[in-house]
Formats: C-alpha cells, sequence, structure tokens
C-alpha cells in the first residue's frame, strides 16, 4: 500500500483539496485498496479546524465531500510512516525538512514537480482564487497517480 500525506501551512486549503481529490482520482480509478491518502499542516495556526469554506464550496462543485476533516500538523513520525510527503509551495518544503530532521529517504516532494510546470500550488489564502488551487491540485494529483 502507497501512503501520501499532502502538507500545507494549515491544512485547511490546499493539501486538503489534494488531499480528497487524490482520494476522489483513487476511487474512479478502482484502486482504494492501493492507497492512504492524508494531509496535515506545517504550522499550528488551524490545528482542528476543518476545510476552509471556499475550498469545501470548491470541492463539492466537483462532487467530492470532505466531511470530518481536522487539520493536523505534521510530525516526525510522519515521516517514518508514510512513503510520500507532498509540499504544496518551497516555503512548505523547508519547513517539512526541518519538522522531520531532513530527507534522507527522498520522500519529500513539491505537487508539481510531478507535471509540467513545477512551481507552487496556487494560494488561495491571499489570492482567493480557489478555481487555481484546484487546477493545480488536480493536474499534479492527475500525474502522481499516473506514476504509482
Amino acid at each position: 500500500m502507497k501512503k501520501i500525506l499532502f502538507v500545507c501551512h494549515g491544512n485547511i486549503c490546499r493539501s486538503p483539496m489534494a488531499e480528497y481529490i487524490m482520494k476522489d482520482l483513487v476511487k474512479k480509478a478502482g484502486r482504494e485498496n492501493e492507497f492512504e491518502i492524508a494531509s496535515a499542516a506545517t504550522s499550528t495556526e488551524e490545528i482542528g479546524n476543518a476545510v476552509y469554506p471556499p475550498a469545501r464550496r470548491k470541492l463539492a462543485e466537483h462532487g467530492i465531500r470532505c466531511d470530518g476533516h481536522a487539520a493536523r500538523q505534521l510530525t516526525r513520525h510522519d515521516y517514518a510512516y508514510y512513503d510520500l510527503l507532498i509540499g504544496m509551495d518551497s516555503y512548505n518544503i523547508r519547513n517539512m525538512n526541518r519538522m522531520c530532521g531532513g530527507d534522507p529517504e527522498d520522500k519529500i516532494h513539491m505537487l508539481m514537480e510531478y507535471t509540467d510546470r513545477f512551481g507552487d500550488v496556487a494560494d488561495p489564502w491571499y489570492t482567493g482564487n480557489f478555481e487555481a488551487t484546484w487546477r493545480d491540485c488536480l493536474e499534479g494529483c492527475t500525474e502522481l497517480l499516473k506514476i504509482l
């Protein structure tokens, strides 16, 4: 079983969007029994909070539910447990490396590195553009699933 953890700053926008998009793609591909998929934050700011309402609405537009999500912080144990830890931007990657004590097993990657557009996943917290975040997460998750 492949275990994937998506990570962003607060775990209420980008990383849960990626988590639930990936779960939806895996389900549609009939591969649910091959994956364990979750998300986490690098900060403590939103711990316990649900998916941010505009992100939840964007997922719902595409028939994806995210009920029961509660933001949590990345731990050093996550590095040992998960096969891939996927950050949404370079700031997340720096924090993930610090929090996990480095990346000796090459498990930490940016989501967009699986696409032809290497860079950050659009951050809707600052722009309000949840459509751009949806597109980035969908593209990144679709390409990631192709190689797994």
